[in-house]
């Protein structure tokens, strides 16, 4: 299994998945976690079925998100600086190089017992 870490360490806000997943790595040593930068040729030519651990805003607690949660967000973009992470995946599974993305969604670096809980129920 592979999963997808995004998050900039130069904002504290957004670097919380990396902030857990040396614990991640030491928990789970089958599972391949890679760091990747959204903005930089992702997600890979080829793979059409993603999961994901970001950051998510406005989040209660840790949750797992199917691209298809975000379905009803019918957001077009106005500028290119609307054209974020979100819009690229509902795009990209709209032309059907996606099928399946899972998020798994975290609002603290105190997250990982409850990240550790889901990664085992991942498909």
């Amino acid at each position: 299994m592979k999963i997808y870490v995004l998050g900039n360490p130069l904002v504290k806000e957004d670097s919380l998945p990396l902030l857990i997943v040396p614990k991640l790595k030491k928990a789970f040593p089958n599972i391949d976690f890679q760091t990747v930068d959204p903005n930089e040729n992702f997600p890979p030519e080829g793979e059409k079925n993603l999961i994901i651990l970001d950051t998510v805003l406005g989040i209660k607690k840790q949750v797992l998100l199917d691209l298809d949660d975000f379905d009803a967000i019918k957001k077009t973009p106005i500028s290119p600086h609307d054209y974020d992470l979100l819009f690229h995946l509902l795009l990209l599974k709209k032309i059907k190089r996606l099928e399946k993305v899972l998020i798994i969604g975290v609002k603290s670096e105190n997250d990982f017992p409850e990240v550790k809980k889901i990664i085992p129920i991942l498909p």
